[in-house]
């Protein structure tokens, strides 16, 4: 039998609601988790519920300036300040000093992402990579202990390029996922599972801490290959939307010859890949600006050693 990885319990655990200023599930959890910690408290670590972007938050939009969950790269956290930079950048280092540095050992052992989306994504767990080994048992821990719905796995990172979201300046980190859900909105349903999902999260954490052996495992879970953006006139606005066939239909087969987008004449567009691919985030309201009208991902089976605390 394989030796267990061993890693050091978690003693300092953050929070972030609002790194994306309308996704209001995160945003009022974290608010009332601010008036009242109670339910985030744990015998063997502590929990740092904040707000990522307060200035996006006031005004209910995504961002200010830019997108503060793509600016937490190594070029942007290490660049001088400037007077015309975009709010959320220096609002990044400001995080990054506050719960990171990223990779240093100062560093939060772990930090919690709360994120809505327009997309039917159902309840999502978010993770840099498969090789980040305590995220993903803990995915496998609330797959087998959350029981209100799926929580399909989505792997963001691509090849070769560097995490950039708000969690990575803790040592390891999830990002919740949890939609449809529009934006400035908040629904009860959705709220109550975000909430029901960080105590399971934190149960496990406790468990992990109290030298509980995790088995190995395989698990599923969607890998992003790439993004496919929409059809554009010369002037770059879209000339086509999601075909009716896809929309709504997060993760689940899509083959080439199957229709993917829509000219505003009606007119079909069919997805013309070599391979089945699972798309995610379909018709994304936060993506129009990227002119993103999916993320490409593959079903993978990944198998995951053991863990144990040291």
């Amino acid at each position: 039998m394989a030796a267990s990885h061993r890693l050091k319990p978690l003693s300092r655990v953050a929070v972030s609601g609002g790194t994306h200023g309308n996704e209001m599930s995160g945003i009022h959890l974290v608010k009332h988790w601010l008036r009242d910690p109670t339910e985030l408290r744990r015998s063997s670590f502590t929990v740092t519920p904040f707000l990522g972007n307060p200035r996006a938050i006031e005004k209910c939009v995504r961002h200010v300036g830019q997108d503060l969950n793509r600016s937490f790269t190594t070029r942007l956290l290490s660049s001088a300040e400037a007077e015309d930079e975009p709010y959320e950048v220096s609002r990044a280092r400001e995080i990054n000093q506050t719960y990171g540095p990223k990779g240093s050992a100062q560093a939060f052992d772990f930090m919690f992402d709360l994120h809505n989306t327009t997309a039917n994504m159902g309840t999502c767990l978010i993770v840099d990579s498969e090789e980040s080994l305590l995220p993903m048992h803990m995915c496998h821990y609330i797959q087998t202990h959350h029981t209100w719905s799926r929580c399909p796995i989505y792997l963001y990172k691509l090849p070769g390029e560097e995490t950039y979201a708000i969690d990575s300046v803790a040592k390891a980190g999830l990002a919740l996922e949890l939609g449809p859900q529009p934006q400035g909105v908040v629904r009860a349903s959705l709220f109550a599972e975000m909430r029901a999902l960080m105590a399971c999260a934190l149960d496990f954490i406790e468990l992990f801490n109290s030298g509980m052996v995790f088995p190995a495992f395989e698990i599923e879970a969607y890998k992003i290959t790439g993004r496919m953006d929409y059809p554009c006139y010369p002037d770059e606005d879209i000339s086509a939307m999601v075909h009716p066939k896809l929309q709504d239909k997060d993760f689940l087969p899509l083959s080439p010859g199957d229709p993917i987008f829509q000219t505003f004449s009606g007119e079909e567009t069919l997805y013309e890949g070599n391979t089945t691919i699972y798309p995610a985030f379909i018709n994304e309201a936060a993506y129009y600006e990227k002119k993103v009208a999916f993320a490409m991902t593959e079903k993978c089976i990944f198998s995951i050693p053991s863990l144990q605390r040291e």
